[in-house]
């Protein structure tokens, strides 16, 4: 489609207050983690970075930094191996109700926060409670696992599409077994896009907040909830902006590898 010149200039402006819109917030938050009023008058009188000594020695924030990468790495490993079985699944093979397996896979990243944190609770403390299994750290996994394995699977299942079946049909002809199919052949093809789904789904896991509020029990603690709980403190201000901006930073770095992996495959986000 060929536009003419003013509707060109007219996307150009619209994307770039779109790209206002939604960066310089961030960009303040950034730079409020220097600021060295404790109030946050702005402009910035003098720029510091005490604010980052002490966010380093806050004990709190360690540990949540700790808790929310272990939480991340947890999810990210269980969302790379259902999703990629369940992406094998529906593309290789055809069997009845394979779109609604496909529908209810992805069905997850589409719900309201709310919603699959009620529904986690719900069913933690009516079946997972009778069993002996209390929240914890596991239970955050989980939660954040039902809404991670959407980004494999999707990244997974284009890859697969796109390449097809000539390549296996091929190593399968010249004599070779499954296993040696599936690591000389297939998982080379899908290496970059089991990469970038688990970057992205690290980074969804690494800032939710909603669904862990439901599921983290006594003494787990992630970033995103110490900030949240850190917000409103008295003198905790400075050490929250310090906290939010390494949280963006550590946000952003997976999905920009992954959109340097994947590409387009990798644009699945959770709303």
């Amino acid at each position: 489609m060929t536009l003419s010149g003013p509707a060109r200039w007219a996307l150009r402006v619209f994307m770039g207050v779109g790209l206002t819109f939604i960066y310089v917030p961030l960009l303040l938050v950034l730079v409020n983690s220097f600021n060295g009023d404790r109030t946050f008058a702005w402009p910035p009188h003098d720029l510091t970075t005490r604010w980052w000594a002490a966010a380093w020695e806050n004990d709190g924030a360690r540990q949540a930094l700790i808790t929310s990468v272990r939480a991340g790495l947890g999810a990210t490993v269980i969302a790379l191996v259902l999703g990629t079985m369940v992406a094998f699944a529906v593309q290789r093979f055809a069997f009845f109700g394979r779109d609604t397996v496909s529908l209810l896979i992805v069905l997850p990243i589409a719900l309201p926060g709310i919603v699959t944190g009620i529904a986690l609770d719900s069913a933690w403390r009516s079946v997972m409670g009778d069993l002996g299994i209390g929240k914890g750290m596991f239970s955050v996994i989980v939660g954040h696992a039902t809404f991670c394995v959407v980004t494999v699977y999707n990244n997974v299942l284009a890859r697969l599409r796109r390449t097809g079946t000539n390549l296996e049909d091929a190593s399968a002809d010249l004599g070779a077994s499954p296993s040696q199919t599936f690591r000389f052949v297939t998982f080379p093809l899908i290496r970059s896009a089991l990469l970038a789904g688990g970057l992205l789904a690290f980074a969804l896991s690494f800032d939710e907040i909603i669904v862990t509020t439901f599921t983290a029990g006594p003494g787990v603690t992630t970033l995103p909830i110490w900030i949240f709980n850190n917000l409103f403190r008295p003198n905790q201000a400075p050490i929250v902006n310090v906290v939010a901006a390494v949280l963006i930073v550590l946000s952003v770095i997976p999905v920009w590898l992954a959109q340097r992996l994947a590409g387009p495959e990798a644009g699945a986000s959770r709303t």
